[in-house]
């Protein structure tokens, strides 16, 4: 469907439907984040609500040869990821960047973005949240795509401390605020 056949209703209801999905998955699953003893009495994952102009058009730079990055975890070594796109978006008026990742090792096409927003620490999780996007295809340069900050998502490690979950690095820390997605209780 392309951004001109956006259906709002349907999108909003699809992402009810993924935020459903995941509090079954923290509530019952045996690899659930929330500690089993506190399982009872989980009610479901805390979200802004849906917003679409929080889905952001943003033009894709590759690079051909991705430099390394090495990210610092929550407890312990740091991981090496590459950095493989950057997109490029405008929000609130001004221009905006944010870094894509992959682990060296990895396959497939799933893009990593951590970030770091005016609501970090606030309204959200203390370490930054992340988006993943699984492109069809593999971007090329200028390629346009969207960016939905409604799926942003906190990691594992906001949930217990038994998990180490890297941080974003300062070239994905937005000054602005992102009132999209997981948020604190």
């Amino acid at each position: 469907m392309s951004e001109t056949d956006f259906d709002a209703d349907a999108w909003a209801a699809e992402l009810r439907r993924m935020r459903d999905e995941k509090d079954a998955f923290f509530a019952e699953h045996p690899q659930s984040p929330i500690p089993p003893a506190e399982r009872d009495g989980f009610e479901g994952l805390s979200y802004f609500d849906p917003d679409p102009t929080y889905r952001i058009g943003a033009t894709a730079r590759v690079h051909d040869r991705p430099d390394p990055v090495e990210m610092e975890t929550t407890s312990g070594p740091n991981v090496r990821y590459l950095r493989v796109v950057t997109f490029e978006f405008e929000l609130r008026g001004d221009d905006r960047t944010l870094a894509a990742y992959r682990q060296e090792e990895a396959e497939g096409r799933t893009l990593f973005v951590p970030f770091r927003d005016k609501t970090t620490g606030q309204e959200t999780y203390r370490g930054g949240r992340y988006m993943e996007f699984e492109p069809e295809r593999d971007l090329g340069d200028g390629d346009e795509t969207v960016l939905d900050f409604n799926l942003a998502y906190q990691p594992f490690c906001a949930y217990s401390d038994t998990f180490s979950c890297p941080l974003p690095p300062e070239e994905n820390w937005l000054e602005a605020a992102i009132r999209a997605g997981e948020r604190t209780g």
